[in-house]
């Protein structure tokens, strides 16, 4: 009798009380796992960008109404977007320039998709300010391009620097053209 006491005891059988336990052990651990994700999956998400934000991360510009030689600007992400329909002399100039002669060489066939649309961020890479050349009254600068007034960039009719201190040609975002009248940006 002895030994029915001590079985009773360590959980009815021999070997059933180390599985009970065991199974207490993992139940625990489980519910503390589905517990954690619970707590740690409303923080994760909210780290997540919001809808309005989404919403700014791509734009959709018809660039149907833009005649040849007309440039316009468009918001993209808070920043200014050069759209330029561009004349044949403006991609003749663009394509005549030796890229090696660049301060930053790159031509003009890897920064237009289309010869006659070039889409650029608006942001002179020097300091960040806005060059002129958007309005027929701008100066162009001295290549037919842009100019930043601020420190001097002269940009030429592919928003390549070509003279100034700025170190960088002006940035090409992502686009794709949706048909013939559709840019979408971003």
């Amino acid at each position: 009798m002895a030994d029915s006491a001590d079985t009773a005891a360590s959980g009815g059988q021999a070997d059933g009380g180390e599985n009970r336990r065991d199974f207490l052990y993992l139940a625990t651990a489980a519910m503390g796992a589905v517990g954690a994700g619970a707590v740690a999956w409303p923080i994760i998400d909210s780290m997540n960008p919001s809808a309005d934000v989404l919403a700014l991360s791509s734009i959709e510009v018809d660039i149907s109404p833009i005649e040849v030689g007309q440039r316009v600007t468009v918001t993209w992400r808070g920043k200014p977007v050069f759209i330029d329909h561009r004349t044949s002399e403006q991609i003749d100039a663009a394509t005549a320039v030796p890229v090696a002669d660049l301060i930053d060489p790159q031509s003009d066939e890897e920064r237009a998709q289309k010869p006659e649309w070039l889409i650029l961020v608006g942001v002179c890479t020097h300091l960040g300010c806005v060059p002129l050349g958007q309005k027929a009254s701008d100066s162009h600068g001295e290549f037919g391009g842009w100019f930043c007034p601020c420190h001097g960039s002269h940009y030429d009719t592919s928003g390549r620097i070509r003279k100034g201190p700025a170190p960088k040609n002006l940035t090409v975002p992502l686009y794709d053209f949706l048909d013939d009248s559709t840019v979408k940006i971003g």
